[in-house]
């Protein structure tokens, strides 16, 4: 015959409570007895609850953390109530821990006083403390957001009757355990209790145990812990408890309550020492949880966003990216500079759709991919084109889960102001002008990146001139707050007229200030968050006083015609003329190649006559020439293979292997043959 049947043969019932999911296991006696239906079966702690008076199951479940706490067998006495409130029997649940469970009996009992006839009779006021005390105790708790604010909550605790002058929390890594906060002491000797799980201190064998440790002399303090009895004892206090921090069955630490009065440490006092310290537990793991995802969000941004502050040349930039308000702070909007192979600078900003993770990622993806096909020196209408192309590859990967994306990237000569901007379903650029008149830049748009694999990207090219302000964004900036972008873009432009033209960060401020609304609107507080969408901002002013606006162009303008090919020697004295204190005497020999071969092949390869455009732009040892060839033919150069002994067919050889940057335009009424070289500095002689 089993122990169960003979149990049940006396009235006896089983039941089993595992504290960690709030299950609680019955057989079919003590379903019987608590008025459950079914047998033998398992139960939420809230169904159970259903069943006995209220304080009653508060009584029970404070004998079982108790139990489950410091190892030994808990008692209670607890009336069952039926759907009408009356009492149906009276009965003793006995429970003692078994690993991570609590298994115990239950029985009918007769004339025996409960929890609430006790408290009559005596300790009412103190059980009304009590529990008004855990009730804030747990308010408290439950809306700190971080370690520290857990740390100093649990440093204000004022427990019923006896409330502790001194507390330390110890947190485990690893084989280690050392202080994370403490009140009461001074913070130098923190230090002094940094050890390791084997030592003989109470924190680390409760840590060890998973059992609480109460020691309510000095005396017994030290007959139990003599080795480190010496490190507390200067403390002067009169009684300890160690009690362990305990997370879905897991001991995350310890926590000590020390005290300057003695303390008997009754069943009750312990009752509220454990009850803290589950919640302060599951505070602890709570705050530790959001503060790794902040680092998580933290790190994932730094990583997608510039690691340093961006800069371009004889201009000055801003730039900001504020997350949505909910979830993990990330998204898919992104900016980006970069320093191009043709020594210009591009600036990128994007938006992927979605605000989440996955949308963080994709964001990175397309960001690294980005700089790579710019690095490799391409136009920026073929670097969306090879992005968009990456991008639909990555859908076809993912299947349902397929996302696009808006871009706009910008080619900047910060000698010029030129930009030469394509853009790919993103919004248009805005322009603040000299006198402060804000514009919508209307430039030519393809398809987001991502939809069609083998898009167009028309460009745009445009002149930003000194003290002017180019504004890049994405559409969290412009339609966040219910706007449409017509409505958007008016709020945003009176805030970038009005705003200060000549400090860009104040000026950014307050374009985000001007979406968002006051600070109190985005901070923890009882205003809901007004951030709807990510915001990437990116502000770009031409200096009028910079060195690219200050230093005067050397620029000469030659026509060579059919008829005097002989002028041919006039172009290649100018260009020795533009350079004659250029940094590179090398530099300035392949100049006057590369001007005598592209102005021959127009006279060779043509019927009209030749222009030539050249100019010196930047400051002595950072300078740039440019150097245009313009003729009336329609027809494009094309690559041969000169042979050895040749005297023809060397131009576009001799621009990829001597010209920095080069290129061919076609023009209304011809073409442009161009290129370009960037000052070096002179070798070093000898």
């Amino acid at each position: 015959m089993h122990s169960e049947d003979v149990l049940a043969a006396v009235g006896y019932g089983l039941w089993q409570w595992d504290e960690g999911t709030g299950n609680i296991t019955v057989d079919g006696c003590a379903a019987h007895l608590l008025g459950l239906s079914g047998g033998a079966a398992t139960h939420r702690s809230s169904a159970v609850r259903a069943c006995l008076h209220a304080a009653d199951y508060v009584s029970l479940s404070a004998a079982v953390s108790l139990a489950a706490a410091e190892g030994t067998v808990a008692e209670s006495v607890v009336r069952v109530v039926g759907d009408d409130g009356k009492v149906l029997r009276t009965l003793r649940a006995r429970a003692a821990p078994k690993g991570q469970l609590v298994n115990g009996t239950l029985h009918e009992v007769h004339g025996v006083p409960t929890a609430t006839t006790t408290a009559a009779a005596g300790d009412g006021e103190w059980r009304r403390a009590r529990e008004a005390f855990l009730l804030d105790a747990g308010r408290a708790l439950a809306e700190a957001d971080s370690t520290a604010e857990v740390l100093r909550v649990a440093a204000t605790l004022s427990m019923p009757g006896f409330s502790p002058d001194g507390l330390a929390v110890f947190g485990v890594e690893g084989d280690r355990l050392s202080v994370i906060g403490h009140h009461g002491q001074d913070p130098a000797d923190a230090a002094l209790f940094d050890m390791t799980l084997s030592t003989d201190y109470p924190a680390a064998q409760v840590t060890r145990t998973g059992r609480a440790i109460y020691l309510a002399s000095p005396e017994e303090y030290a007959d139990r812990f003599p080795a480190t009895w010496p490190l507390v004892r200067p403390y002067g206090r009169a009684s300890w408890a160690y009690l362990p921090l305990v997370v879905a069955g897991t001991t995350i630490g310890a926590w000590m309550a020390a005290f300057r009065e003695p303390v008997a440490f009754t069943p009750d006092e312990r009752a509220v020492l454990t009850t803290v310290a589950r919640m302060l537990g599951q505070a602890l793991s709570r705050a530790g949880l959001h503060e790794s995802e902040r680092a998580l969000t933290d790190g994932l941004q730094e990583t997608m966003m510039p690691a340093r502050k961006p800069g371009v040349s004889g201009m000055a930039v801003a730039a900001r990216y504020v997350p949505t308000g909910g979830g993990l702070q990330v998204g898919g909007d992104w900016y980006d500079v970069i320093a191009l192979p043709s020594g210009r600078t591009a600036i990128v900003i994007g938006d992927v759709q979605g605000h989440d993770v996955r949308a963080a990622g994709l964001m990175g993806q397309l960001r690294i991919a980005l700089r790579a096909y710019a690095a490799e020196g391409h136009g920026p209408d073929a670097v969306l084109s090879r992005t968009s192309r990456f991008l639909a590859g990555l859908a076809e990967e993912h299947g349902s889960d397929m996302r696009f994306a808006t871009c706009l990237y910008a080619e900047i000569d910060p000698l010029t102001g030129t930009l030469d901007v394509v853009r790919a379903g993103h919004p248009e650029p805005a322009i603040r002008l000299g006198d402060g008149t804000t514009i919508v830049r209307r430039t030519a748009v393809g398809l987001p990146l991502g939809i069609e694999p083998d898009a167009d990207y028309p460009t745009t090219r445009m002149v930003l001139e000194p003290g002017e302000v180019l504004l890049l964004c994405t559409d969290g900036l412009i339609e966040t707050g219910g706007h449409d972008l017509e409505s958007g873009w008016q709020r945003l432009s009176r805030a970038l007229a009005a705003g200060p033209a000549n400090d860009l960060e104040v000026l950014a401020d307050s374009l985000v200030h001007t979406v968002h609304g006051p600070a109190s609107h985005h901070e923890p507080g009882p205003l809901s968050d007004r951030r709807e969408d990510d915001v990437a901002l990116v502000l770009l002013r031409r200096d009028p006083d910079g060195p690219t606006c200050a230093v005067p162009v050397r620029r000469t303008i030659l026509t060579v015609s059919q008829a005097d090919p002989g002028q041919i020697r006039s172009c290649r004295d100018d260009i020795r003329a533009l350079l004659h204190d250029w940094a590179s005497p090398e530099q300035v020999e392949s100049a006057v190649l590369l001007v005598s071969e592209v102005v021959t092949n127009v006279l060779v390869h043509t019927d009209g006559d030749a222009v030539l455009l050249a100019q010196v732009t930047g400051m002595p040892g950072t300078r740039r020439l440019h150097v245009d060839v313009g003729d009336s033919s329609d027809d494009m150069p094309h690559r041969r293979s000169p042979g050895e002994m040749a005297s023809s067919g060397r131009g576009l050889l001799l621009l990829e292997e001597l010209a920095d940057a080069w290129g061919v335009d076609p023009r209304g009424d011809g073409k442009s043959t161009w290129f370009e070289l960037y000052e070096a500095p002179a070798l070093p002689v000898g």
